[in-house]
């Protein structure tokens, strides 16, 4: 039986993770912190002979799936489908600035009320709908192969949620999945219904820095 190894991967910390704002679609780039943590990221995945590498291609994710990119010499495939839940009128908004403006969006979203549709944004739904389907079409293509997708801390909660069975069409809230700033999901996929959970949110390769943290942060 062919084993595909899946390795989801949060962009290191962005300017906007760093002044607590949601960052949604917006072309963040990433933070000195985020540079190193993505350097840090990249000596690791160096070694699990990665065969292909996805990212959403919103800046602060293409930043962080550049200097493995380099390292292997391999092309980084970009696109639109892993990037964060689009946030609308939230984008750019600092946390206490979103509840004040926009509360039933605010309140919505950090309560995952998976049908709720933000102003000019996405709802969870959308996200999980639009994940999903990237995830199908990487394991068809990449069936056996060991496979990495840079992307967003909404994203990838979800992602995860989907790849664990826990949600369905009837779900209408979720929980939230935490993944810090270059954490590391990883999976092994058997088949559609056989799917091993290695770890969630490894951090480890980390723990050499100060000041790696952004839990709970948006995007």
């Amino acid at each position: 039986m062919a084993v595909t190894r899946l390795y989801l991967v949060r962009h290191g910390q962005s300017a906007g993770n760093a002044e607590g704002r949601f960052g949604g679609h917006s072309p963040t780039p990433l933070s000195e912190l985020g540079r190193k943590q993505a350097a840090v990221t990249a000596d690791l995945l160096a070694r699990e002979r990665i065969d292909a590498i996805y990212s959403s291609d919103l800046l602060r994710a293409v930043e962080t799936a550049k200097p493995l990119a380099n390292l292997l010499g391999m092309p980084i495939i970009e696109t639109p489908i892993f990037r964060e839940r689009h946030v609308g009128v939230l984008e750019g908004l600092t946390f206490d600035e979103s509840k004040e403006m926009y509360p039933d969006d605010y309140y919505a979203l950090i309560h995952r009320r998976i049908n709720h549709t933000i102003t000019e944004g996405e709802s969870y739904r959308d996200l999980l709908d639009r994940v999903s389907k990237g995830l199908q079409e990487i394991f068809r293509k990449h069936m056996g192969r060991k496979v990495v997708i840079y992307s967003h801390t909404g994203a990838i909660c979800y992602m995860t949620l989907h790849l664990m069975g826990a949600i369905h069409r009837h779900t209408k809230q979720t929980p939230w999945l935490v993944t810090s700033n270059c954490g590391i999901n990883r999976f092994e996929v058997r088949g559609p219904r056989n799917i091993r959970v290695l770890a969630v949110n490894d951090t480890k390769h980390l723990d050499v820095m100060t000041g790696n943290d952004s839990f709970g942060a948006k995007s």
